[in-house]
């Protein structure tokens, strides 16, 4: 047990934030598990508020965030029925 007085502040502070940390990755992964029963834009949207969520308080890393968006965005994409392509790129023709 903790004997200094700041340290049993830490204590008490550390439960909080574990707490507090929990739900937020609980909340994503609820999203996450939603996300692949539907597979709709709506639940994509809400992972999407999740991921960013649990990054800007730093309960994940904000790279893990993005690779969580982009791997089920390209599930989503996959499921449409037209594909959409990319437009064509017009390079500029640089010559001397």
């Amino acid at each position: 047990m903790p004997v200094t007085k700041q340290a049993i502040k830490k204590v008490r502070q550390d439960k909080r934030k574990t707490a507090i940390n929990l739900k937020v990755k609980q909340t994503l992964k609820k999203a996450v598990r939603d996300f692949e029963k539907t597979k709709s834009a709506l639940s994509l949207k809400a992972v999407f508020r999740a991921a960013d969520r649990a990054a800007k308080v730093n309960v994940i890393h904000k790279n893990k965030a993005s690779r969580i968006k982009s791997r089920l965005s390209k599930k989503l994409e996959g499921k449409s029925s037209t594909p959409q392509s990319k437009p064509a790129s017009k390079k500029k023709n640089k010559s001397k």
